[in-house]
């Protein structure tokens, strides 16, 4: 996708979240988020824009921006996160995508990637409002382009990215198929010796350990450890290479 569609994703996104979020009320649970209520995951998400809207004023090489202080009133909060998600998508739109600025990976650190990133976060974050508000959550929220570019960013960026840098959870070895049928998308995923490796499918034969498929909004979902209906046969346990946070 290109930057002004991540860029209307997050305004999407945002706003679904919001309406889902203040429909739940803050003291509400988020059980797809263990331990949370909606005030926590606003909080977060307040955060995590906050921190973009600071991010994109440093370089490559700065440190992380610091932690904002946050309204402790519900609706104060919510004003304060609006405020700042406008901010931040006013500042993705306002430049090249091209553009350096800060990011936990480095390397990483455009416009372009922050606008993807928060497209992403932004949409996973509202599924989990939308668990805090209702039981019954569609099976189809997200379109199959979002989704489909969402799995790519967790298989080749994140999972990648956590596994270069040593994180634990990356111990399990072996090969992963990863297939959205409804975007036309299939993705292998090579996990060996604390190395993670991510490539397309060039092959309809190709062989592997386990598979996950389903639509792309299912597999979406199932990439970022939400509840989903996308399909995992063979070696479950490959799943744990798939890092996305």
């Amino acid at each position: 996708m290109d930057h002004e569609t991540h860029l209307a994703h997050i305004v999407e996104q945002a706003e679904a979240l919001k309406a889902a979020a203040v429909a739940a009320g803050p003291s509400a649970p988020a059980p797809t988020c263990p331990k949370w209520t909606v005030k926590d995951l606003v909080e977060h998400i307040a955060q995590v824009h906050n921190m973009v809207v600071e991010g994109l004023k440093l370089g490559r090489d700065d440190k992380r921006p610091a932690i904002a202080q946050l309204p402790e009133d519900w609706d104060e909060l919510v004003a304060w996160w609006d405020a700042k998600r406008m901010e931040m998508v006013t500042a993705l739109g306002e430049a090249d995508p091209a553009k350096q600025a800060w990011s936990f990976i480095p390397e990483m650190g455009t416009y372009g990637w922050w606008a993807r990133r928060q497209a992403h976060e932004t949409a996973i974050h509202r599924l989990d409002a939308e668990h805090a508000q209702s039981e019954k959550v569609p099976t189809l929220l997200f379109d199959s382009e979002l989704a489909a570019d969402g799995i790519d960013e967790v298989l080749a960026t994140m999972s990648v990215y956590r596994a270069r840098a040593k994180r634990p959870e990356v111990t399990v070895e072996g090969t992963l198929l990863v297939h959205a049928a409804d975007a036309g998308r299939a993705w292998i995923l090579h996990a060996r010796g604390g190395v993670v490796e991510v490539g397309p499918v060039e092959d309809s034969a190709t062989a592997a350990d386990a598979t996950l498929a389903g639509t792309a909004d299912a597999v979406y979902r199932a990439v970022w450890k939400r509840p989903s209906h996308a399909i995992l046969n063979g070696r479950e346990e490959l799943l744990q290479a798939v890092n996305s946070g």
